[in-house]
């Protein structure tokens, strides 16, 4: 039942459901845990941003300037700053991924609309060093359980390149549907590019993607 979803929350702001604490799961890569962002990730963040660039950049929006700078210990602040205002607008849920302890990726959802749509989009990024451990889906899955449960949201979207075969696994394998192909939605690696559209909503998952994960062993409760 969803009753039984485990989660460690945080104390709630302005914005239901953030900030929070969620995990921790274990996963084969190790001990799993989705928490917000710090002031003091900036260090951890750019090592990885900057290694893992030939593995990130094809798959996200193009930014200006170059990608090391972009993506240097000094960016950060100001990128922390942004997705906390957001947040504290109630705009988004920004979250980081950690496997035993260090940062592994990030998990955000975005333009988060309440009313009658009460919906957003969610989107992800891990470390190579994180990749096949079970680590997205398991950090997607906590978020989306979060969302439906804590958060108020009725609806997800996700968008990803149709040749992201391993994104796109990830998604399926938590359930969500794909709904359409956006022509030429985002300008990705310096092209508008065609993505497909996947969508879960908490009638799709009245127990909860973790709880799924945990029946099928990609991931246990500690």
């Amino acid at each position: 039942m969803a009753e039984q979803l485990s989660y460690g929350q945080g104390p709630v702001g302005r914005h239901p459901g953030w900030p929070a604490h969620l995990g921790p799961l274990r996963v084969r890569a190790g001990v799993l845990e989705v928490r917000k962002p710090k002031l003091s990730d900036a260090a951890a963040w750019s090592r990885i941003r900057r290694r893992d660039r030939r593995h990130l950049e094809g798959w996200e929006p193009t930014a200006p300037g170059d990608w090391d700078n972009n993506n240097a210990a000094f960016a950060w602040p100001a990128q922390w700053s942004t997705l906390r205002g957001l947040a504290r607008r109630g705009m988004s849920l920004p979250f980081v991924i950690t496997v035993d302890g260090e940062l592994a990726g990030q998990v955000t959802v975005g333009n988060v609309v309440r009313g009658s749509l009460c919906s957003a989009w969610i989107g992800y990024w891990v470390g190579t060093h994180a990749v096949g451990g079970g680590v997205a889906s398991s950090a997607a899955a906590l978020v989306v359980d979060h969302c439906f449960l804590h958060a108020g949201l009725h609806r997800l979207e996700a968008t990803v390149r149709p040749e992201n075969a391993p994104s796109i696994r990830v998604l399926t394998r938590l359930g969500f549907r794909q709904e359409g192909l956006f022509r030429r939605y985002l300008d990705v690696a310096g092209g508008w590019r065609d993505h497909l559209c996947f969508a879960l909503t908490t009638e799709d998952v009245p127990s909860g993607l973790v709880s799924r994960l945990v029946a099928e062993g990609h991931a246990e409760h500690l």
